[in-house]
């Protein structure tokens, strides 16, 4: 299936997250703060990225805004955050991030918004559960 970087500082949702999606099918590759994503964006293909906002050294919002301006602007990007505020939600969004979910959240629902990004991406207009 396709290979999706996570980038999750909280240990626990990092764990549970890469459990639903590698129940997917999905390869996952895992970062637990953004210096780390974005060496692995600059070495590894990935097919999405999943990051939340409040990460150490680089915030999910620096990572949405080098994804879209160095790596590929059709990347898919789903930002998560336990931060809710309106503000981040609009900024996530304007860097050019693909989604926005607050925590907590339903891991199925995240699969099923990744399912949805994937197919978008690859042209694919059949989408199933």
């Amino acid at each position: 299936m396709a290979k999706v970087l996570l980038v999750e500082g909280e240990e626990i949702m990092l764990r549970a997250l890469e459990f639903r999606l590698r129940k997917d099918g999905h390869d996952i590759y895992k970062c637990s703060d953004g210096r780390e994503a974005i060496n692995m964006l600059n070495k590894q293909r990935v097919d999405i990225v999943i990051t939340d906002i409040m990460m150490p050294f680089v915030s999910g919002l620096e990572i949405v805004n080098y994804i879209k301006k160095n790596i590929n602007t059709s990347l898919p990007v789903i930002v998560i955050s336990s931060v809710g505020l309106e503000a981040s939600i609009f900024e996530a969004l304007e860097l050019g991030a693909d989604d926005f979910m607050i925590k907590p959240f339903n891991p199925n629902e995240l699969s099923i918004r990744v399912k949805k990004l994937l197919n978008i991406k690859t042209g694919n207009v059949t989408f199933s559960v």
